[in-house]
């Protein structure tokens, strides 16, 4: 299994630069077999999370020296549950794996 977080864009106050609304995604891969016979199963979920920079506070980070690693910190410290969402995107996986419904005609 491959999950991965990026954050795709940013909003910014352009006063003080800080970070506003940061939009995150997360993508999970697993590969069953091998060789020809591989099947990879995926599953991904999107969305955003606000922030409330207050530029005289100790800590504060510029937008033009934030890094990926410290917005997805604060994402998940701030409303992103990180064990939720991995472990949801592992249901969907595990569902597509083993299905539970189907859909078709019998003729």
């Amino acid at each position: 299994m491959a999950t991965v977080w990026k954050i795709s864009t940013l909003e910014r106050a352009t006063a003080d630069g800080g970070v506003l609304i940061a939009h995150w995604r997360v993508s999970e891969l697993e590969t069953v077999g091998t060789g020809d016979d591989a099947v990879t199963y995926s599953a991904s979920s999107y969305g955003t999370c606000s922030f409330e920079p207050d530029a005289s506070a100790e800590g504060f980070v510029a937008y033009s020296d934030v890094t990926e690693a410290n917005v997805l910190d604060w994402c998940w410290a701030n409303d992103v549950d990180k064990d939720a969402i991995e472990a949801s995107l592992q249901a969907n996986i595990d569902l597509q794996k083993n299905p539970t419904q189907a859909s078709g005609v019998p003729w």
